[in-house]
């Protein structure tokens, strides 16, 4: 039996590299200025919910129907990201709540994929499935602590992305 290359995914590769890059700039000055935080956050969701919106084809490749989920998870990143660059002091001031729902959004969606998870392999199931859950934990944390959030924001999305980079990286090469 012949095996056959699969290859590497460049849409997951690329998005997963992004996410690496926000998460190492948050990482490096965690009491920076939020607005630059807010700009580059903007940015960054309108290309994810663009990216979202692609990645729902490959649902379709993948699964045999087309998932609506993601479509969502799509449109609601492109409203965040284009809210976040025409109101930069009321992002501000909603960045823990915003981040907190978009964290639990995301997450949940990635449960949703578990089955495909574990079609590529054990190890990607159990690190997909505790990246979403801690995803969950995070959100659950900025929803209802919005005053410490703000204080730490910078690191819990770096680590959040990081993770999310990481998970989209491992499976652009499956």
């Amino acid at each position: 039996m012949m095996e056959q290359k699969r290859g590497v995914d460049w849409g997951n590769l690329l998005m997963g590299i992004l996410f690496v890059i926000v998460a190492l700039f948050s990482f490096q000055n965690p009491a920076g200025d939020l607005i630059a935080i807010v700009m580059v956050f903007a940015i960054f969701a309108l290309l994810k919910g663009i990216f979202e919106i692609f990645a729902r084809n490959k649902w379709k490749e993948l699964t045999g129907y087309k998932a609506k989920m993601p479509l969502l998870v799509g449109i609601v990143d492109i409203l965040i990201g284009v809210f976040f660059l025409f109101n930069i002091r009321a992002g501000v001031l909603a960045l823990p709540f915003v981040f907190a729902i978009w964290f639990i959004m995301d997450s949940v969606l990635g449960l949703f994929a578990l089955d495909l998870a574990k079609s590529i392999s054990n190890g990607y199931y159990w690190f997909t499935l505790l990246v979403n859950v801690l995803g969950i934990f995070l959100g659950v944390i900025l929803l209802f602590n919005p005053l410490s959030a703000a204080l730490t924001l910078s690191f819990l999305v770096g680590f959040y992305f990081m993770m999310f980079g990481i998970t989209h990286i491992v499976y652009a090469f499956r």
